[in-house]
Order: structure tokens, then sequence, then C-alpha cells
């Protein structure tokens, strides 16, 4: 089928003005995708409240989504409506989904009780994944288009514009990516909500949903501009057919009266054209390196999962606060950097010292360097472990005890299990015992001593604040305390012990702690700012306004405060850490990204251009979704190994991931050694000459017949 031509190119510059609405298109669309995505794990963790694991698995399924439904928007282009219409469509459906996610995250959707979460979450999540499935056939659907499209734009005489183009084309994808990658968690970092403020994640999905609405009519905008060319047919069915056929053909011929052939793909010469076989070969060559190359993608896209929740855990002071989701802008950071780098210096360096540093040599040096990247992660996440409180496991309980008062006290743990002194306004860590064996403990200070039995605890973790007051001891009921990790926000908790003889309400900031009675426990909040200070004041009747600045709380860290008296309407307080804050720095994960990025740099950026030099030139596209396929394959590599993985420490899975690939680096290696590099224009145009002769001897065999017919 021909190609029609639609419109007449205006030029700007010597360049098509058609093709700056394509690079500002595109700017929006990659904005739209890594703003939303760089916070998605986040989403499922704390506002789905989905376990790590389960996060994981979701996040990987829609990364693999996104590469599969390429092949898809190929077909359709090719094949059905053509490029633009493909890319008018399909960034519809990809502006409906982001809009529906933004919608999915709104907490007051269902929350008729206003408490601040939703009544029925199922909504939520039903929204959230129509959503994703949107962006997914969106994104994944226009991706083999939008650069060819940008591409048709030129004429023939025009390359080192069209060049400039791709350029600038890569460039917008870029520069999209940093500026999403580092506003979208500071929107959601944001405080919003109708009934109760909390991460705003509305926001930080429906910037992305406009920026894709703006992307869309940018698109449109210029639609009068374009060159639009028909659909001509898919070279990738085409050589699915010949593959099917070939197959087909040599199972119909499978006994031994038939003659073998060279290769098996020979068997499709009865139906397609030697040149197209030839080419199909080409193809299947490098097809067959792809094979090992999705272990290498199971490793890279944890940067959005794994890594950004080995962040949540980490401090991120930097002068200013860096959000956990915020990390992964380093990568784009160091491909712009190292890019230029690594093509200017790095590799014209290498070829002065006369070393033979093939694409394939390259590919698994970067293979490698990911495998090292995943061992400096468990390094680092050792390093995380070993400030993780140790919860109790089964058949344990846990207990602190806090000493409000003014005099030492000692405690006993019966039966002689234990004995603690505790001095006045200090605190024990949490102490464990086996459950079965403890039963009672015993206070004693001043002159007062008094007993409390223990028999009915469970596996939990629990405080008892005391005082000796006016010749007793006084306590509540041991208070459970509703924690079993690191606060899920990633933010801190905090919560108010009254140590007044009387009744107050406690305020800090705008947070509301309610009235207290003596020696009673509020529950624990999110510090909404933990880098920041508040205002602590009491209220109580008769009792005039006593306050005090609150410390910074930093980041994971849980907090007991008692309120102890009140100076000069200065309030007394003492602060008790239930657990620490974060305290290993996010700096210490720029060594894991710079080996990833000098491994993407390796092996991405030349395993394109090793596809492409070794690919018929009309089998680009081919080889393309085969690339992609191998990412979306990858991807679901962690979806399996998060789903039946057994590992609890995270860092042995992270060292298992770089085993993977270190083995599947030698057996590249091995491959790689055994592959003849080849020139597919000299292939081609070999078939070229040979047409030619075979119509000229046609040509000639015609004129003899005709002079023969002449001289009858």
């Amino acid at each position: 089928m021909g190609g029609k031509t639609i419109g007449k190119s205006v030029l700007c510059l010597g360049f098509p003005v058609s093709i700056f609405f394509i690079i500002i298109n595109e700017f929006c669309e990659r904005f739209s995708y890594y703003g939303m995505k760089a916070v998605l794990t986040l989403y499922f963790t704390r506002f789905l409240h989905w376990d790590d694991n389960f996060a994981t698995a979701i996040y990987h399924t829609f990364v693999a989504l996104c590469y599969l439904t390429p092949i898809l928007g190929a077909i359709i282009a090719d094949s059905w409506l053509g490029k633009f219409k493909t890319i008018l469509y399909l960034s519809v459906v990809y502006a409906i989904g982001q809009t529906v996610l933004s919608v999915g995250s709104i907490s007051d959707l269902t929350d008729r009780n206003q408490d601040g979460s939703p009544d029925n979450v199922a909504v939520n999540i039903a929204l959230s994944m129509i959503g994703l499935i949107l962006i997914a056939l969106g994104t994944g659907g226009i991706k083999p288009c939008v650069s060819a499209f940008g591409g048709d734009q030129f004429e023939d005489d025009q390359e080192k514009q069209r060049s400039t183009f791709f350029s600038l084309f890569y460039l917008s994808i870029n520069a999209g990516s940093l500026l999403s990658t580092l506003i979208t968690p500071l929107l959601r970092a944001s405080q919003c909500g109708i009934h109760t403020k909390q991460e705003c994640y509305p926001l930080a999905f429906g910037v992305p949903a406009i920026l894709m609405a703006v992307a869309l009519v940018v698109f449109v905008i210029g639609s009068k501009m374009y060159k639009k060319s028909k659909p001509q047919g898919n070279v990738i069915l085409e050589v699915s057919k010949c593959v099917g056929f070939a197959i087909k053909n040599r199972f119909r011929h499978r006994s031994k009266e038939f003659p073998k052939r060279e290769h098996w793909l020979d068997w499709a010469s009865e139906k397609y054209d030697k040149q197209l076989i030839a080419q199909t070969k080409m193809v299947l060559r490098v097809l067959f390196l792809y094979i090992p190359l999705p272990m290498f993608w199971a490793v890279f896209d944890q940067q959005g999962s794994r890594w950004t929740l080995q962040a949540t855990a980490m401090n991120g002071d930097f002068g200013f606060h860096i959000q956990p989701d915020q990390m992964q802008i380093v990568n784009p950071i160091l491909i712009v950097v190292m890019v230029p780098v690594v093509d200017s210096l790095v590799y014209p360096l290498i070829k002065k010292c006369k070393l033979n540093f093939t694409p394939l040599k390259k590919m698994t040096v970067g293979m490698f360097l990911g495998s090292l990247a995943f061992v400096a992660a468990a390094l680092v996440q050792v390093q995380i472990d070993k400030t993780y409180p140790v919860f109790p496991e089964a058949g344990q309980s846990q207990i602190k005890l806090i000493n409000l008062g003014a005099f030492p006290a000692t405690v006993q743990f019966q039966p002689q299990l234990q004995t603690v002194d505790i001095a006045p306004k200090e605190a024990t860590g949490y102490m464990t015992f086996e459950t079965s064996k403890l039963q009672s403990l015993r206070i004693i200070s001043g002159n007062a001593s008094k007993t409390m039995g223990l028999e009915q605890l469970e596996k939990n973790r629990y405080t008892l604040p005391f005082k000796w007051d006016l010749m007793d001891i006084k306590f509540p009921p041991l208070i459970h305390d509703n924690i079993t990790s690191k606060p899920t926000s990633g933010k801190s908790l905090v919560r108010f012990i009254n140590n007044f003889p009387y009744t107050v309400n406690v305020t800090m900031g705008i947070m509301d702690f309610g009235p207290l009675d003596p020696l009673s426990v509020s529950n624990y909040s999110d510090v909404p700012e933990p880098d920041m200070t508040y205002i602590i004041s009491i209220s109580a009747p008769l009792t005039a306004y006593c306050g005090v600045v609150s410390k910074t709380f930093g980041y994971g860290g849980a907090y007991t405060i008692s309120i102890d008296g009140c100076v000069d309407n200065e309030l007394k307080i003492k602060y008790f850490e239930d657990m620490a804050p974060n305290t290993v720095h996010m700096a210490w994960q720029i060594p894991q990204y710079f080996l990833l990025t000098c491994a993407e740099v390796l092996y991405s950026v030349t395993g394109l251009e090793f596809s492409y030099s070794q690919a018929p030139s009309n089998m680009k596209a081919v080889l393309q979704a085969g690339w992609l396929l191998t990412v979306a394959v990858g991807n679901i590599i962690v979806i399996i190994v998060a789903g039946v993985s057994t590992i609890k420490q995270q860092w042995a899975e992270y060292v298992l991931f770089a085993a993977l690939l270190l083995v599947v680096c030698i057996i590249f290696a091995i491959m790689a050694s055994f592959y003849t590099y080849i020139d597919p224009n000299e292939i081609e145009a070999q078939f070229s000459k040979e047409e030619k002769e075979e119509d000229k001897k046609d040509q000639d065999d015609n004129e003899k017949g005709a002079e023969a017919d002449s001289r009858m």
C-alpha cells in the first residue's frame, strides 16, 4: 500500500513547525508518566496500606504492562489507524487514566465518618487499577509511534535536521523526567484533605493528569501541519507470519524422505521471497542474544520500588529535606552528565589503548556493574537493618517503664525474672520477656510499693508510666503501644502523657490530642513536618496559657512526651524516644545509583545501537519490539520473586538479584563470544544486485523471444 502524505510542511529555522508541537507533547507526556510513577510505590504502601512485597509486585506489573502494549500500538499504527490517529486516540485513553487514578487517590471519596481514611477502600483500589491499566495502554501504545511520527515530518534531504530533532526529542524526555521526579514527590508530601490533612496524592497524580491533557491539546493544535502517512502494513506481523509458516511447513515435512535445508527458516521459501527470509534470519540472530537480557531490567527497574522503599528508612537531610521518592532523580541527572562524558572521553581513551571494546563486551560490563549496584544496595540495607527496632516475636512481650516521679524507683519482674532501677524522669528501653513466664511486676519507690498482674499479655509492646505521689505509687492500666514497625508514613510519631494532677487538653501546632486525664496517654499521631518545630501547649479550666516550642523530630522515629509542669507560662516537658529516627543517610544510596547508571549507559544505550546496526533497514521496529519485550519480562521476573520469595531480609534479596544477574552476565558473555558481526546493508545490497541481474536476464530473454517471433 503506497504512502499518502497529507498537509504541507511549514518551516521555521529550517525545521518543520510541526516537530515543535511533537517535542512539547513528548515533554508533557514524559512529565506525566514519570511524575505519576515516582510516587506510585509510596501510594501503594502508605495510602492503600499494602505490604512491601505486594506493592512491589503491583508496581512491576504496571511497568511490565507499559512495555508490552507498545507492540499492540505498533501493530495498530502500521496496520490500521496510522501513527497520527493512534497517538491521538491512545492519548485520550492516557489522559482519562491519569484522571481516574487521581480521583481514586481522594480519601474523602468514601470517608463518611470523616476520620481521614476511606470507609470503602475497595472503591479507591478499583479506580486506581482502572486508571493504571488505561495509563499503561496509553503510554505503551504511543511509545513506538511518537518518535517515528516526528521523523516522518522531514523530507529526504533533511537528514541533518532529522538527527537534530531526535537529539531534542531525547532531551525533552530527560527534561520531563527530571522535573517531574523532582516536583511530584514534593506535591505528594504536601498536606491536603477536606476532613483531615494528610499526604496529597490527588495533587501528586492530578498535576501529571493536567500535563497529559496539555500534551493532548498541543498535539491536536498542530494537527493541520503534520505530514500523515497511511498505514503500510506491519513488518512485525510479516516476520511473525514468515516464522510461523516455516515452523508449520517444517512440521509437515518432518519425515526423512524430505531433504534437510541449510536453515530451518528456509522452509518458508515456498511462500516468502529470499530477501525477507534472509532479513528474518538476521533479526532472529539478534533476538537470540536478547534471551538473557530481561534479568538486567529486573534489577534496573527496582529503582522505583525496592530502592524507594529502602530510602523511606533513611535520613534525607541534605540541609533541606529530600523525599524518598525524589532519590530516583539521581539516575536521570547522572545519565545527562555521563552519556556525553562516556562518548567523548571514555570510549576514545579505550580506543587509543587499542582495546577491542565491542558493543557486546560493553553490554557484558554493564550487566556486571548492575550486579555490583545491588551488592552496594545490600551493604546499605545491612546498615539500615542495624537501626531497626526489635519487635516481639511469637510468645514474647515487650514492656517499657517511664518513671514520672521525683524519686528513683526499682521495678521487679516476677517470678524473679529481672530487676530494673529507674532514675526520676527517666525511662527504660523496651524489655523483652517470654510471655508465659511473666506473672507480675512490683514497683518500689520512696517508702511505698505496688504490684501489677501481667498474666494476660499478648505478643505486643506495652508502656507503663508511674510515679510516687503522696505515700502511694500511681499508674494507669498497662498501655498497649499500637506500632509494630517503622512509621508507614515515613514521618515520625508523637504521643503525650499527662503528668499534671488534673485533666488538661494538649495541642501541638494545629494537632489536638484531646483532654488527657492524669497519667493517661494519647494515641500516636503523625508529625506533619518532622523537620519543623511546633508550639506545644495545654489548656484547662482556671489555668492560664502555657506553652513551649518543640524540638524537631526527624523522620522515622516515635516519641512519648510527658507534660510535667508550668513555670511562668512556660510548659515543662520531657522527651522519651520510643523508636530512633532514621540515621543512615540517603547519600549512601548514591554509589548504587552511580553503578546502575554506569550499567545503563553501557548496556541500554549500547544495546539499542547494536540492535539497529545488526538489523535490516526495514526491520528496526521488530528489534525495538523485542527490546521492549525484554523490559516487560524483566519486570515479570520481579513480580515472581516478590510473590514467591520466602526471604525475610531485604539485603539477602538484593544479594539474590546480584547473583542472578552475575550468572546471566557470564551466560551472555559466552553467547556473545560466538556472535559474528554483520553489515545488513551489504547483504541487502547483494540481494538488490542479484535482483537487478535477474531482471536484466529476464529482459534479455524476453528480447530474444521477441526477436525469434519476428523471424517466424
